[in-house]
């Protein structure tokens, strides 16, 4: 007896990616695992998404303020500059005849934003190359918005993936009551390029996709990754204090063990508050980790 299976099929391509799409293809660049580039998922050579307040050439004021991906000379470029056909048909014509993406090149590096076009009535959003349009190159945008407008998503992305998070965390909202708690699911076109999704398949620790919208706080990841004890004291989830590094953002070593011992006495009664939490240097996993979240996580 022979079966004949009619299985259907679905071209992603058809599928027009979000503005969400492309700001996680944007902002996580095109190397994270899979591939002989990064084999050990070391998150190297990743883009830097901006927050900008200000035009950095004409200085015309950003309300509210923008978000740029800056791709310094050598940077792979994300999934859209490379392969326009997954942002969809409509999208990908916006990109390259509005957005000129086309003229981006690797090897001088670029500078893209997100922006809105009105097709049919209908609010698209698509991707500009910004130094091809605008003149604004990659070294001098870093310059104008400082380090502190500097957020390190992509590496954060690459951090969340080899930590294991997603062992315990989800980023998919089910289509149940986690509407009224964790947020509403995302859409297809979310991840138009995106790879890995790390959607995550077991729930031990509450999804996260929409977590920066339940709280925005630096100070609290902060301390909720150093030990996460320090703001719920149930907490099953592990210390990942190793992210910080040697040093702290002084440049002064850190003192785990007299940090842990201090932190024993105020949970045994000993102190009447816990040790203050060390700040993080500005080339650490923790920033990175925290960028990701607090940015890409709305």
């Amino acid at each position: 007896m022979i079966i004949t299976l009619m299985l259907p099929s679905f071209d992603f391509r058809s599928a027009e990616s979000t503005w969400v799409g492309l700001d996680k293809s944007l902002s996580n660049g095109r190397l994270i695992g899979f591939s002989y580039e990064d084999m050990t998922v070391r998150g190297n050579n990743k883009p830097i998404t901006v927050i900008l307040n200000k035009d950095p050439k004409t200085g015309e004021v950003f309300d509210p303020p923008r978000r740029a991906y800056v791709y310094k000379p050598g940077t792979p470029f994300a999934s859209p500059i490379n392969h326009p056909d997954n942002l969809g048909p409509t999208v990908k014509k916006l990109s390259i005849e509005k957005g000129r993406i086309d003229r981006a090149d690797m090897s001088q590096g670029a500078v893209f934003t997100i922006d809105y076009a009105d097709v049919n009535g209908e609010e698209w959003a698509y991707v500009v190359n910004k130094t091809a349009l605008a003149g604004w190159q990659p070294q001098s945008v870093l310059d104008f918005a400082g380090d502190a407008n500097q957020k390190y998503v992509g590496r954060g992305k690459t951090v969340y993936i080899t930590e294991g998070c997603w062992w315990c965390h989800t980023l998919l909202p089910e289509h149940t009551q986690d509407w009224q708690v964790f947020g509403t699911p995302p859409y297809l076109g979310d991840f138009n390029g995106e790879m890995p999704t790390a959607f995550g398949s077991d729930r031990k620790a509450p999804d996260i996709l929409h977590v920066a919208s339940r709280n925005s706080s630096r100070e609290w990841m902060m301390m909720h990754f150093f030990n996460p004890r320090l703001v719920q004291p149930n907490s099953i989830m592990p210390r990942f204090d190793y992210l910080w590094g040697p040093v702290d953002v002084n440049g002064k070593p850190i003192d785990f063990s007299k940090w842990r011992d201090e932190y024993d006495e105020y949970r045994t009664g000993q102190r009447a508050y816990p040790p203050e939490v060390p700040e993080y240097a500005r080339d650490t996993e923790i920033r990175a980790l925290i960028d990701w979240v607090l940015t890409s996580l709305k």
